[in-house]
């Protein structure tokens, strides 16, 4: 058997389809948890139109949560590093962004 064709076991084999390679643009995460599970949704919000969808929904446990926020503190290092520091802007406060649960803004 080739170096090839041996199948590492701690090798995950990952498959993404064209639709979801296309990636779906979001410009505001409204994030909700509870005592099991954290909700991240991703929104589009356009100017000048005050109604605005959830385009995706994606639910973590806290501990895959925690390495979200690991890696994502991480590759934005790697990025200020080969790009400069990222501004921080303010978004204006727009709408009010409760939907009854305990609420972090992204």
């Amino acid at each position: 058997m080739s170096e090839e064709q041996q199948v590492n076991p701690n090798q995950l084999n990952i498959e993404l389809s064209e639709e979801v390679a296309e990636g779906i643009y979001s410009n505001l995460a409204i994030i909700t948890h509870s005592n099991s599970e954290f909700v991240i949704d991703f929104v589009k919000l356009m100017p000048g139109v005050p109604k605005a969808k959830v385009k995706s929904r994606i639910v973590l446990t806290p501990q895959h949560a925690k390495r979200l926020l690991k890696a994502l503190k991480d590759n934005l290092s790697k990025f200020e590093q080969a790009h400069g520091p990222i501004k921080d802007t303010d978004m204006p406060n727009v709408l009010p962004l409760n939907f009854g649960g305990p609420t972090a803004q992204a």
